[in-house]
């Protein structure tokens, strides 16, 4: 059960840093081996229809046919070509999907992507509580304005992490550099990386100081001379939170510390699982996931005419006799998970439509074999693995005559030691490259089991059902 707080980190493995982030955005392309690569950021996850039908668009145009999800909720967009940089940013500004240049690539922020859905949050479904369980959509908006109007973020790392949880403690434990955590009676807490215990604050004046927060890092990480694009760099005794508590009093924020032990827990939920999600509005939300965070573009069409068709079933009025959804009709969001939420369908369009999901091979049940499982890019798209992850993983999910009972830990298949895209704030199954399909398999840094072939499926099956020893 995971808990409502950041996830601890262990500071004796900070680094320091000597060299500027070199993370991609959609202005700074990255070149891999399969041509460019841009990522767009996408604040709590959330599309409209016509900014889906943009990068479905943009993929089959410029890159690869393909979307893929990264573990913060972000697109990637694969196999751009070497002059095509200035018309995917053209595209990408005109749908409003880069409100500023400068900020770009900071505009991280992950949501409860059920917040306001299935009547869970700091209040589950109580009338008192829908705002702070729709908060987190309002939170995302006034931050990233707040974001995108401050010189002073412009400093932070591609890397650095804004969540925002309703109080279900999803993406609190994502290991976040800040994080908002909903409570009850219209106020929040304030977290930072490092320290499980907190600020609360109203919820009015939520993402000010989230922004006062990161804004403060960026002052101590350089007094600090560490080069920290991270809170969990910052070296031992660096004394962000004195410091963020005096710069909440400097912003007129009224913020009252609190220890960990005094923090209602709420509810608890880990990542949304894969199917129907009913709402107590009357409206069905469909939760589905995408085979290693990939999708093509024709799978995303299918989500993306989803959201118009929901859209379209309001203007005309047939959205469900007295239904008012909590979500807006027509959007989309993408979540930590690679996968993304479909809200505000009506009831009786939901189950074919998840039917042509799973047909179109979407994830859309817990107990397939897919769920759950993870993977680099590997070869041939990235020049530093050591094998086709890809591949390889497929293979292990399909054994020769078997079939791979549901699992019970997640699983991230690497192509090498530096593990990109890896789970956060939870024990996984690490599957790491040491040459072409042979693999170090082992959960929590436990002893390593070496296979390839069948043995490496069997491995793999067996370490998913393992014990963990780790909490989230």
């Amino acid at each position: 059960m995971p808990p409502t707080s950041p996830t601890p980190v262990n500071r004796d493995e900070a680094p320091v840093r000597e060299r500027g982030d070199a993370c991609p955005g959609a202005l700074r392309l990255h070149a891999a081996d399969d041509g460019r690569l841009a990522r767009l950021r996408l604040p709590a996850g959330v599309l409209t229809h016509h900014q889906a039908e943009v990068l479905e668009s943009a993929a089959e145009r410029l890159g690869d046919g393909h979307l893929d999800i990264t573990s913060r909720g972000n697109i990637q967009l694969r196999g751009l070509g070497e002059s095509c940089g200035g018309q995917l940013a053209r595209v990408l500004y005109d749908a409003g999907l880069l409100p500023s240049e400068a900020h770009e690539r900071i505009r991280n922020i992950v949501a409860s992507p059920l917040a306001g859905l299935d009547g869970r949050g700091a209040v589950g479904g109580q009338d008192q509580g829908r705002s702070s369980s729709h908060s987190v959509q309002l939170w995302s908006k006034e931050l990233d304005e707040l974001l995108c109007a401050s010189a002073t973020a412009t400093a932070l790392s591609g890397r650095f992490l804004f969540a925002l949880d309703d109080g279900r403690g999803d993406v609190a434990a994502l290991g976040a550099d800040v994080t908002l955590l909903a409570q009850r009676y219209g106020t929040a807490t304030l977290h930072i990386q490092t320290n499980p215990s907190g600020w609360r604050v109203s919820a009015t004046d939520a993402a000010r100081a989230a922004l006062v927060t990161a804004e403060t890092f960026l002052t101590v990480a350089e007094a600090g001379g560490s080069g920290a694009w991270r809170v969990r760099e910052l070296p031992a005794g660096h004394g962000l939170e004195a410091a963020v508590t005096a710069r909440l009093a400097e912003a007129g924020i009224p913020a009252e510390r609190e220890p960990a032990a005094a923090r209602d827990p709420g509810p608890a939920a880990g990542p949304p699982a894969p199917g129907a999600v009913r709402s107590p509005d009357g409206t069905v939300a469909l939760s589905v996931h995408a085979p290693l965070g990939r999708l093509s573009a024709a799978q995303w069409r299918l989500l993306r005419t989803a959201a118009a068709d929901t859209a379209a079933a309001a203007k005309a009025g047939a959205g469900g006799a007295g239904i008012t959804p909590s979500a807006p009709y027509g959007t989309l969001r993408v979540t930590p998970w690679r996968g993304v939420i479909v809200p505000a369908l009506a009831p009786d369009t939901a189950d074919d439509l998840l039917h042509r999901l799973r047909t179109a091979g979407l994830v859309t049940d817990p107990a397939s074999p897919w769920h759950g499982v993870g993977a680099c890019t590997g070869r041939p798209g990235c020049a530093k693995a050591l094998s086709d992850v890809r591949t390889d993983a497929a293979r292990a999910l399909r054994p020769p005559g078997g079939h791979l009972p549901p699992p019970d830990l997640p699983v991230h298949w690497s192509g090498c030691a530096r593990r990109c895209g890896h789970p956060q704030g939870t024990s996984w199954v690490d599957v790491v490259a040491t040459g072409e399909g042979t693999y170090d398999v082992s959960v929590d840094g436990d002893a390593r089991t070496t296979a390839a072939g069948q043995e490496l499926a069997d491995a793999v099956a067996a370490a998913r059902t393992t014990t963990p020893t780790k909490t989230r």
